[in-house]
C-alpha cells in the first residue's frame, strides 16, 4: 500500500511540474498562446502565421470517438466566418490512418496537419483529446475547451463575434 501512496504522490508531482492543467481555465489563459511549426511531410504550418485572425486551435485524433463527433461543427464554422481560421492538428502517430480519414471525411475550410510527435499539443499540456483553445487577433489564449463543443451553438458564436 505504501508504493501506490508513493506513485500516486510521483504522478501528481510530475503532472504538476510539467503544466498538465485539464481545468478549463489554465494558467495560460490571457497569456500569449505557445508557438509552433509543424511539417507533416505534406505541408508546413506555422501558428504565427495566423497573427491577426481568431484562431480555433483544435487538438484531436482519428481514432478518437468524441473527436470525431466535433469536426463537423468545426468544419461548419470555417466555413460561415471568414474571420475565423480553424486549426485542427491532429496527434495520430500513423500517417496512412490519418490520411485515409481525411479521404473519407473532408474539412473544407479547416487547415489540418498531424503532428504525430505531438509536441505541439505538449506546449499546451493537452495530453487528451479533444481539446480546443481560442486565440484572439494578438496571440493571447483567451479560452479553453475541454472535450468535444458544438462550435455552430449560438453562446459560442455570440463570444466569438465579441473578439
Amino acid at each position: 500500500m505504501p508504493a501506490r501512496r508513493i506513485i500516486f504522490a510521483l504522478t501528481l508531482a510530475l503532472l504538476a511540474v510539467t503544466g498538465c492543467d485539464r481545468s478549463a481555465k489554465p494558467q495560460q489563459i490571457g497569456t500569449t498562446a505557445p508557438t509552433f511549426t509543424i511539417a507533416d511531410g505534406t505541408q508546413t504550418v506555422r501558428l504565427t502565421d495566423y497573427r491577426g485572425r481568431i484562431v480555433i486551435l483544435n487538438f484531436w485524433a482519428t481514432w478518437c470517438a468524441p473527436c470525431v463527433e466535433e469536426l463537423p461543427t468545426l468544419v461548419t464554422l470555417a466555413g460561415r466566418d471568414p474571420q475565423i481560421t480553424v486549426l485542427a492538428v491532429s496527434t495520430d502517430d500513423e500517417a496512412g490512418a490519418y490520411a485515409t480519414f481525411l479521404a473519407e471525411h473532408p474539412m473544407p475550410g479547416v487547415i489540418t496537419i498531424r503532428d504525430g510527435s505531438q509536441q505541439s499539443n505538449a506546449l499546451y499540456g493537452t495530453f487528451r483529446f479533444p481539446e480546443s483553445y481560442i486565440i484572439d487577433r494578438q496571440g493571447t489564449l483567451r479560452r479553453k475547451f475541454i472535450g468535444p463543443q458544438v462550435w455552430t451553438s449560438p453562446e459560442l458564436a455570440d463570444y466569438l463575434a465579441k473578439l
